[in-house]
């Protein structure tokens, strides 16, 4: 994992990240750490999907929101006590059959409490599943 450049807020959310039992549960892992860019892979498990091996859409949004609010903390270099997801859309573009994602989110635009990021889904091979928008409000 990469962390260009480190801020307290990537420090803070990667504890978060590495803490959080809901994120153990799904197996995710934190694979890009940058100020403006992160990678979060979730493996496929047959727990997953909704029907026959199509991963059910909650898990891809959830995937979506956990990218979103890594990358909103990795870019604050004095990050506040807490933070929440404000709005999340999620397009689905695609099926996700029986295999690993990854979300990979990147900052369109920081204030001084909001962050928009945009989070693409994609199977192994680079095939997009899902577009995400989020706001997260920092504080």
């Amino acid at each position: 994992m990469s962390l260009v450049p480190p801020t307290a807020g990537a420090n803070r959310i990667s504890k978060w990240f590495d803490a959080s039992p809901f994120n153990k549960h799904l197996g995710l892992r934190l694979t890009r750490l940058e100020r403006d860019r992160v990678d979060v892979v979730m493996p496929f498990n047959p727990a997953l999907p909704t029907a026959g091996d199509v991963v059910h859409g909650g898990a891809i949004s959830t995937l979506a929101d956990t990218a979103a609010t890594v990358c909103a903390w990795a870019g604050v270099e004095d990050p506040p006590e807490r933070g929440a997801t404000a709005a999340l859309t999620v397009e689905f573009v695609a099926a996700a059959r029986g295999c690993e994602l990854t979300a990979t989110a990147r900052t369109l635009r920081r204030g001084r409490s909001l962050a928009f990021v945009e989070v693409d889904v994609t199977e192994p091979d680079g095939a997009l599943v899902a577009k995400c928008l989020a706001t997260y409000k920092l504080g």
